[in-house]
């Protein structure tokens, strides 16, 4: 009895310890691209994403992204929380109602959402997303 105790609490002991990842867009795969022809309403912004972290499920993710002027449709599946590094851009909604965000700004995008994001300025974020699905 007394070995059980012991296998137990060293399995209950390994599920509590934390697992720390530290991320750093230094250290992922950078990914360039261009927006498709049916989101551009203006410009044709290059964009740059850096995933650092994805979970095992694919639907919790962290990383970096950046985007030169342009503005284009966006429709959220997902919910997403932004801290803007550098930059300034305008996020609009489907009713016409603006919100600028700049360099410092924090925010959340709930699934969902949909509207337009204009690039006024070059704009790089810290992303965090979870994806339900659809």
């Amino acid at each position: 009895m007394a070995e059980y105790i012991t296998q137990s609490r060293s399995a209950i002991a390994a599920m509590t310890e934390l697992t720390f990842l530290k991320t750093d867009p230094d250290d992922a795969q950078r990914e360039q691209y261009w927006l498709p022809a049916e989101k551009l309403i203006a410009g044709n912004p290059k964009q740059v994403v850096w995933n650092t972290y994805s979970d095992q499920g694919r639907k919790f993710f962290a990383g970096m992204w950046q985007s030169e002027v342009g503005k284009w449709r966006i429709r959220y599946t997902e919910e997403e929380y932004c801290h803007l590094l550098q930059g300034v851009s305008v996020i609009t909604d489907e009713r016409g109602k603006a919100v600028t965000v700049s360099a410092g700004d924090r925010f959340v995008i709930p699934r969902g959402f949909t509207g337009t994001w204009e690039v006024l300025e070059p704009t790089r974020k810290i992303y965090v997303i979870y994806w339900v699905g659809e």
